[in-house]
């Protein structure tokens, strides 16, 4: 029987990550803060939580600092410019290309994929989940849950060989500093079909009827809600399934918006206790 209830799978988003890429996602780096003030929020019952993080940024960061000390001379190269040129670089190179090759796309999910596996050591192939997703991450993992719905519904049966691996014991998904309605433009909107409940193998004690909360600064240019993007997002809205919920980061509010801000979410006090208070409803 797994040691603890329930997991947690962390996603970070665009920019450079000031970590190396651990040997275990285990350890972890771009959320070691709010995984410290969530479990010190819970207390004893952190003990009954497995965390991992999906570390991916090293894939593309190497090149992007290549690059960015090439134009070191040739234009101004300070802190804004290369979190753009990385958030930028980092949402072209997720994509599969027209000739069907998708090798930044593959390893990024292929990221995901050990982080799920290792997941399942801990709270075994039927144990729920909860995902936090920054940034891109959220597309990255709308994207993942997506294709496992799609193949599933295709081949009749799961990809992988258990449930917690098919993403069929996520209880909730939060996501934070998300862009998603920024990828949906290349379709039109009647045909953009969002992913379903990912939790249906789950007791229906943990069928969380608000499953997918969206958490977004309004000042935040790299953050956006959900509902306007899509007719289907705004039917996710009125059935409860889908809430996007202003909070303000925490600070003096500038004039003018420093993309940099873009990763202060992670410990922001508006979004831990959210977060404390979704995994308190998961252990019951």
């Amino acid at each position: 029987m797994a040691a603890v209830k329930i997991g947690v799978i962390v996603i970070h988003g665009v920019g450079n990550q000031v970590h190396a890429r651990p040997a275990d996602s285990r350890e972890l780096t771009f959320s070691k803060d709010m995984a410290r003030r969530v479990r010190r929020n819970l207390g004893d019952r952190s003990v009954d939580v497995a965390w991992r993080e999906v570390f991916w940024s090293d894939i593309l960061q190497g090149r992007q600092r290549t690059f960015f000390d090439t134009i070191r001379e040739k234009t101004s190269a300070d802190a804004r410019r290369s979190f753009v040129m990385s958030a930028l670089s980092d949402s072209a190179a997720y994509r599969k290309t027209g000739d069907g090759s998708a090798p930044i796309f593959e390893q990024i999910h292929a990221r995901v994929d050990a982080a799920v596996r290792a997941l399942e050591e801990d709270i075994g192939p039927q144990g729920p989940v909860l995902i936090l997703a920054h940034s891109l991450g959220a597309h990255v993992m709308s994207n993942y849950i997506y294709d496992l719905q799609r193949f599933a519904a295709r081949a009749g049966q799961g990809r992988y060989g258990t449930p917690l691996q098919n993403m069929r014991t996520v209880a909730g998904l939060m996501t934070f500093g998300c862009n998603i309605p920024v990828f949906l433009f290349a379709y039109p909107p009647e045909d953009i079909t969002p992913i379903a409940f990912p939790g249906v193998d789950l007791p229906e004690a943990l069928q969380i009827r608000t499953w997918w909360q969206n958490f977004y600064d309004k000042q935040d240019i790299m953050a956006y809600p959900m509902g306007p993007a899509a007719p289907s997002y705004a039917a996710m809205v009125a059935d409860r399934q889908l809430r996007d919920i202003p909070i303000h980061l925490g600070g003096p509010v500038a004039e003018k918006w420093d993309p940099l801000s873009h990763g202060s979410y992670w410990d922001d006090a508006e979004l831990i206790a959210p977060v404390v208070h979704y995994i308190t409803k998961m252990l019951g």
